[in-house]
């Protein structure tokens, strides 16, 4: 995930359309706009991505709905029937045009406040990340460690724990890592090793995340861990059937879940 700049341009979380008494909307008033600049209702349906007959019903229904009829077609006009606006009708679309306005500036002012709640934001932020990966884990970038070839980040999760990941100096430029910024690691499932705290196995991994088992999900050949993290977060590991029933795994206990620091893919929360 590319990191952003800020250019004082304000994030859109809050989306809206405009609707007037449940009928009136963008795509009639579009319709309408196009008759008024066609001339035709044929050429106004295809500028707007209708077919004849839909653009006809949304017409007839606008004309019925209203008090007095918003669109008038004559035979034999030079615009392809003579189809126009009534004086009625070109007042409707001179008012939802100037509703449109107020009401995306009365968005703007909600995603403004909004983005000035750095809680919130951050929240949203995370809600809209997509991707594949089964893990996801946030927090912030608390260490950068550069060396000849390669850079460890360390990242901190909200219980405490760290992550480091490894990228390359050119991802270092690229995403512009700095200190403190919000960071989402990635981490699949099958890049864990899963050891019970009494096991006396060595590994030579470098993150180690203790937690508790909440949920064990078997098949005829895999097994899926999921464990809970002490600051909330749920890690899942994706170990063979016999492996789990040989660490003999049961809801509650106690597991370390160790990865490389090569394993997780780091990426960076868009710039507030």
């Amino acid at each position: 995930m590319a990191k952003t700049h800020s250019n004082n341009k304000v994030p859109t979380w809050i989306k809206g359309e405009l609707r007037l008494a449940d009928m009136l909307d963008s795509r009639m008033i579009g319709l309408l706009n196009a008759i008024e600049q066609s001339g035709s209702i044929n050429q106004a349906a295809k500028q707007v991505g209708l077919s004849y007959k839909g653009a006809w019903q949304i017409i007839e229904r606008a004309n019925n709905g209203a008090p007095k009829a918003l669109v008038s077609t004559a035979t034999g006009g030079s615009k392809g029937g003579g189809t126009r606006l009534t004086e009625a009708g070109r007042r409707l679309l001179a008012l939802f045009t100037d509703l449109e306005q107020q009401h995306r500036q009365f968005l703007e002012q909600l995603n403004r406040t909004m983005a000035d709640n750095p809680d919130t934001v951050l929240l949203l932020q995370r809600l809209v990340v997509k991707t594949s990966a089964r893990n996801q884990l946030f927090g912030s970038i608390s260490a950068i460690h550069v060396g000849a070839v390669n850079v460890e980040v360390v990242v901190k999760l909200k219980g405490g724990e760290q992550v480091i990941t490894g990228v390359t100096l050119d991802s270092l430029d690229n995403l512009g890592l700095q200190l403190g910024d919000d960071a989402a690691v990635l981490i699949n499932s099958a890049e864990i090793t899963l050891i019970t705290d009494d096991d006396p196995k060595r590994v030579s991994a470098r993150n180690c995340l203790s937690g508790s088992v909440i949920r064990v999900q078997q098949d005829e050949v895999n097994a899926e861990v999921i464990v809970m993290l002490s600051g909330g977060e749920t890690l899942t590991a994706m170990i063979t059937r016999q492996s789990a029933q040989s660490l003999a795994l049961t809801p509650g206990m106690r597991v370390s879940m160790m990865f490389k620091s090569n394993a997780p893919v780091l990426g960076v929360m868009p710039a507030r």
